[in-house]
């Protein structure tokens, strides 16, 4: 494999890890501590924390950390 898709496959792991880590802390539930957690961790590593289309506001899994 190349290097280059090795290195977006441990990032996309490592996003999806931190994001398991808030939505299991708060059970999945998009409390304002969690959306609060999920944009800070998002805003580190450059980008944008949203509701997915078509998303429920209430759920955690329906958001994404996109590019800007």
């Amino acid at each position: 494999m190349r290097p280059l898709a090795m290195l977006l496959i441990a990032a996309s792991l490592g996003l999806a890890g931190c994001m398991s880590e808030i939505a299991q802390r708060d059970g999945g539930i998009a409390t304002y501590d969690a959306i609060k957690a999920a944009q800070a961790d998002c805003a580190a590593k450059g980008r944008v924390f949203r509701l997915k289309n078509g998303g429920d506001a209430q759920y955690l899994e329906d958001y994404a950390c996109e590019k800007k």
